[in-house]
């Protein structure tokens, strides 16, 4: 994907994860998700962190540990989600975004990340946080060809090892999918989710 289109690719996909989050109900979030031990309430919480987290990486400020601290008992989880996201598209859309450096303590603390591999790993958040929404409301969920590619690309470029096992891996072990599956299926399955969840 040219870098050029990296941020517009990035917010549809953003927007369309809090048009998801945005149908859920105040009695939907205590349902389980496909994020291991995560009901909707924890994640959406991860995701307005991660949101508040990269949008202040952008700007330079990654290792201020105030945008990467949770809440989980936000009285309205679903408009501090959309609100963060206000923010993180405010800040990705800033000129030269895509040729900074982004400190991501939560990541690693030992080297920062090229603006552009950050903007594609919140990419490929946005895409499989989607999908987990989509799943955890029972709704229909669709991308375009062209934010899926780079994301699958990304996706199986990710080692598959042991440390997918380790406390605290923001992946598990990948998931077996069909011969015809979808990009989306396949995608979800390489970072560790069960496309057929929940069964």
């Amino acid at each position: 994907m040219p870098t050029d289109s990296l941020i517009a690719q990035h917010a549809v996909a953003a927007r369309r994860t809090v048009e998801l989050a945005e149908q859920a109900t105040p009695e939907q979030l205590t349902a389980p998700t496909p994020c291991a031990g995560w009901d909707l309430r924890q994640l959406l919480d991860h995701l307005t962190t991660e949101n508040l987290g990269f949008a202040a990486a952008a700007r330079g400020h990654g290792n201020d540990p105030a945008p990467w601290a949770g809440d989980l008992n936000r009285a309205d989880p679903v408009a501090d989600y959309a609100a963060a996201t206000k923010i993180l598209l405010e800040a990705f859309a800033e000129p030269g975004v895509l040729d900074r450096s982004f400190a991501l303590p939560l990541l690693t603390k030992e080297r920062e990340f090229p603006g552009a591999q950050a903007v594609l790993m919140q990419l490929v958040d946005s895409v499989v946080h989607a999908w987990d929404l989509a799943r955890t409301l029972d709704l229909p969920l669709e991308f375009d060809d062209d934010i899926l590619q780079p994301v699958l690309d990304l996706s199986e470029q990710i080692p598959d090892d042991a440390s997918r096992t380790a406390p605290g891996s923001p992946f598990g072990p990948a998931a077996p999918y069909a011969e015809d599956a979808t990009s989306l299926d396949k995608i979800v399955a390489l970072l560790g989710r069960s496309p057929s969840w929940p069964n």
